[in-house]
C-alpha cells in the first residue's frame, strides 16, 4: 500500500539482511522507520505494539528467530527464543504458528545453518502473508459485488471495527483487502471506521491507511454502528480475527462482538477476513477456551494526541485513582457470522466447513 504516493510495506529487509518495520506507535501524528537489530528488539515491538495485527505479529516473530540465530545458534537459544516469543501476546493464534513452523524447522537442522534457514522461512512467511491477503480481497471482492447486486444500487457502505489493515499485515491488510482490490476494479466504497476504544486503532491507523489510499471514508465512535444500521445507512459489516477457533467463533478486537449483535438485528451481513493461519485447530469452542489478554489499565485511563505545539501527548480522561479493566479482545460466536473469507475462499462458520478449509489448507504447506 502507499503512504505519500510511494510503496510501503508494514516490515521489509533491506541489504546486509537488515530487518525495518514502520513503528505504529506514533501514528498517524509521525511516520518513523525503525530497524530491529537484537532479539529484544523483537519481543518489544510485539509486547509494546510497535507492530500489531495477528499475521503482522507472526512474521515479526518469524524473523526475531532470524535474528537470534545470527547471534547465537545453540539448542538453548532456540528454546530461549520460542518462550520469549510465546510471552509478548497470548491472543493472536498467528504468533504460535509461526513460532512452532520456525522451531521445528531449525530444532532439526545443524547449528551452522540455523541463521540462513531461518531468514530463508522467515521471508518465505512474509511472502505469503501478502499473496494470501490478496487472495482474501479476490474472495471478499465478490461478496461485495453479490451485495451491490441484490441491493440493486452503484455503491456499498462497509462498517469496519480495529484495524485489519496492511499495517495488521505485511501488504493488503485482512479486512481492507477487499476493499482495496473493489476499489482497484472500480467499486464506489465507502467505510465507515469505528474509533476503536482504548487504544483508538480503527481512529489513528485505519483512517490513515485509507487516507493515503484514496478510500471514501468517515471516523465514528464505537457507539453509533448500531444507529447507522437501524437507519440502513450500513450494507455490510466486514473485521479481521486475532485468532478463530474451529467451530467458526472469531476472537477480534474488543466491541466486534456488540457490532455482530447490531448486524444480526438488523440483517446485514457480518463477515470476517482472514488467513487459514489464524484458525486454532485446536479450540473447538471459542468463547471458553481462546485466551483473552487484559491490558495496562493506562490504555483506558489515557488517550494519546496531539497537542496544539504538534506534540504527542498522554491526556488523562478519568479521575485519578479510577480502577479500570482493560480486556483488549472479544469473542463473536459462530451462530453471528455470515461467512469467513479466506485465501483459499469464503467459508460458513462451522465445524464442518472449517473441516474442508483444513484439508486444504494442509494441503498447500
Amino acid at each position: 500500500m502507499k503512504v505519500n504516493g510511494k510503496k510501503y510495506t508494514s516490515i521489509w529487509v533491506e541489504e546486509g539482511n537488515r530487518v525495518f518495520i514502520i513503528d505504529q506507535r506514533w501514528l498517524p501524528h509521525q511516520f518513523k522507520l525503525i530497524e530491529l537489530i537484537t532479539l529484544n528488539d523483537f519481543l518489544v515491538s510485539i509486547r509494546d505494539m510497535w507492530v500489531r495485527g495477528a499475521p503482522l505479529i507472526g512474521v515479526t516473530a518469524a524473523f526475531g528467530f532470524a535474528k537470534s540465530m545470527q547471534y547465537d545458534n545453540s539448542d538453548k537459544s532456540l528454546h530461549e527464543t520460542k518462550s520469549l516469543l510465546l510471552s509478548t501476546r497470548p491472543t493472536a493464534v498467528n504468533l504460535h504458528w509461526a513460532v512452532k513452523i520456525m522451531f521445528d524447522l531449525l530444532i532439526n537442522v545443524d547449528r551452522d545453518s540455523r541463521q540462513d534457514i531461518a531468514l530463508i522461512k522467515a521471508k518465505e512467511i512474509l511472502t505469503r502473508d501478502i499473496l494470501s491477503n490478496k487472495e482474501i480481497g479476490k474472495n471478499g471482492y465478490e461478496i461485495i459485488k453479490n451485495i451491490i447486486d441484490k441491493k440493486n444500487t452503484d455503491k456499498i457502505n462497509i462498517l469496519t471495527h480495529c484495524n485489519a489493515g496492511w499495517l495488521a499485515t505485511v501488504d493488503w491488510g485482512t479486512a481492507t483487502s477487499p476493499i482495496y482490490y473493489s476499489k482497484e476494479k472500480g467499486v464506489n466504497i465507502h467505510v465507515f471506521v469505528d474509533e476503536t476504544r482504548p487504544r483508538n486503532q480503527g481512529a489513528q491507523l485505519t483512517t490513515w491507511e485509507l487516507l493515503h489510499n484514496d478510500i471514501s471514508h468517515e471516523l465514528i465512535v464505537d457507539n453509533a454502528g448500531g444507529h447507522l444500521m437501524q437507519h440502513n445507512e450500513i450494507d455490510m459489516v466486514l473485521v479481521g480475527s486475532d485468532r478463530t477457533s474451529s467451530n467458526g467463533d472469531v476472537c477480534n478486537k474488543i466491541g466486534t462482538y456488540l457490532k455482530a449483535l447490531s448486524a444480526f438485528d438488523n440483517d446485514i451481513p457480518f463477515y470476517v477476513a482472514l488467513p487459514s493461519s489464524t484458525i486454532d485447530w485446536n479450540i473447538k469452542n471459542g468463547i471458553k477456551d481462546i485466551p483473552i489478554e487484559e491490558r495496562d489499565a493506562s490504555e483506558v485511563n489515557f488517550v494519546q494526541g496531539k497537542d496544539k505545539s504538534n506534540n504527542i501527548v498522554n491526556v488523562e480522561i478519568a479521575p485519578q485513582g479510577t480502577r479500570s479493566r482493560n480486556p483488549a479482545f472479544d469473542v463473536t460466536p459462530a451462530r453471528l457470522v455470515s461467512g469467513l473469507i479466506t485465501e483459499y475462499g469464503v467459508f460458513d462458520a462451522n465445524y464442518k466447513s472449517l473441516q474442508i478449509l483444513k484439508i486444504i489448507s494442509e494441503g498447500k504447506q
